[in-house]
């Protein structure tokens, strides 16, 4: 019989396999952690509400492998103090890390050491995109910035004033302000910026901010806040001045979304935050056992893992004072446990 073209080529290989013997690569009875196998997840600002959803997600996931998982990172707002935990977190050598970069290059030394030594690094909801990590899992931000650009229009119109703050150095919270703006500038050419003033998720920084902002701007019709501490100090300014300004945010915090139930803020834009865990935990775990699929490109003589996500979309839920009910902290954490 005469085998041509593509379908001979592969089926040429197929018998070839077959008389050589060669076993196929199988992953059955492999995804699961040895005892004791554990993994990180790593934050700054370890009390703020924003991790309690993601860690929830990711012990979901680590559940379902046999994995143990630890809760790690700094209480404190502080890029030091963070590198600090995370190498401390190192020490005990986990089989790998999910981590939130508080700033993107002074974690690339350390991830790119964590790696070399063995560690898988997954990064989500901020990155470190010159290191050497596996994966980085996020809320698209371009596409929260211009949800956002689009709804102040909608609601306040083309021709008007807007303010933003913002959190200088944190990728996510950086793209979410410079794309909002260059949404703006590209499509809304009338609407004007008056104001925008850096307050690093401190709601007495934001709260100082936005009251000046407001005095100085007695037309400001919108605030565009990249988080949800600052926001939670602008709320309360605007309320102060009684001023009529819109005020959307991305995150959201109990006070935040009592604020939205009270109509206090229009929205936020939440990244689906139990995905982020989830898709997280799954990323980091696969990079640790890599060694369970063989996919078809040159990872066995240039010697990286694998398994690479350079970027998943966890998506991202708008909240109003019509579904805010739907993402009560509390509520969602009855009968679960917080460690």
């Amino acid at each position: 019989m005469k085998i041509s073209g593509t379908k001979g080529f592969v089926a040429s290989a197929v018998l070839a396999m077959s008389t050589l013997g060669t076993a196929p690569v199988s992953a059955e009875g492999t995804l699961a952690c040895e005892p004791g196998e554990t993994y990180i997840m790593n934050v700054m600002v370890s009390s703020h509400p924003y991790w309690v959803p993601v860690y929830q997600g990711f012990k979901q996931a680590a559940a379902a492998f046999g994995c143990e998982t630890v809760f790690s990172g700094t209480p404190d707002y502080d890029i030091t103090k963070q590198i600090a935990s995370f190498e401390q977190d190192l020490v005990k050598s986990p089989a790998g890390i999910l981590l939130h970069p508080m700033q993107a290059d002074p974690f690339i030394e350390p991830i790119n050491r964590a790696i070399d030594s063995g560690i898988e690094v997954t990064t989500f909801a901020a990155d470190s995109p010159n290191s050497k990590r596996t994966a980085y899992i996020t809320s698209d931000n371009l596409a929260e910035a211009k949800f956002a650009a689009e709804e102040i229009v909608k609601q306040i119109g083309d021709s008007a004033e807007y303010a933003v703050l913002e959190n200088p150095g944190q990728s996510n919270h950086d793209l979410r302000v410079t794309a909002l703006i260059s949404y703006m500038e590209d499509n809304f050419p009338n609407m004007k910026l008056v104001g925008r003033q850096a307050t690093n998720q401190d709601s007495n920084a934001a709260y100082r901010a936005t009251a000046s902002i407001v005095q100085a701007n007695p037309n400001l019709g919108a605030i565009w806040i990249p988080e949800a501490g600052s926001a939670e100090g602008a709320v309360a300014a605007i309320l102060e001045a009684k001023a009529d300004v819109l005020i959307m945010q991305a995150d959201v915090t109990p006070v935040t979304l009592e604020h939205i139930k009270a109509g206090n803020i229009h929205m936020a834009l939440n990244p689906n935050q139990g995905m982020q865990g989830f898709m997280g935990f799954m990323s980091v775990f696969l990079a640790a056992h890599s060694d369970v699929f063989d996919p078809f490109n040159d990872y066995k003589v240039s010697g990286f893992n694998p398994m690479q996500i350079p970027y998943m979309d966890n998506g991202f839920a708008v909240i109003t004072k019509e579904n805010a009910d739907s993402f009560d902290l509390n509520a969602y954490m009855e009968g679960r446990d917080p460690k």
